[in-house]
């Protein structure tokens, strides 16, 4: 699979935003801000995960259908990637 450069801005991003939560806590910030700015990044990350077990599934279950195969199999196994992504 071929990764879009919109998925790699958003790792950049979010690396980002953990360098961002590293210098908070060496200069010993509030837990709560902590917590939100790792809140937000983990959310970052579950999004980027949807987004590139979509764009896989896309592509696999088009190849799928061009090759008059069964798609089931792709969709179950998308599910499960997300499932024990959580």
């Amino acid at each position: 699979m071929e990764y879009d450069i919109a998925v790699v801005n958003r790792l950049k991003r979010i690396e980002g935003q953990i360098k961002g939560v590293l210098s908070m806590i060496e200069k010993n910030q509030d837990c709560k801000d902590v917590v939100t700015q790792l809140s937000a990044s983990r959310s970052a990350i579950d999004r980027t995960i949807g987004l590139i077990v979509s764009m896989n599934l896309e592509e696999c279950v088009r190849k799928n259908i061009e090759n008059g195969e069964n798609t089931q199999a792709l969709v179950k196994e998308a599910v499960d990637l997300l499932v024990k992504s959580r």
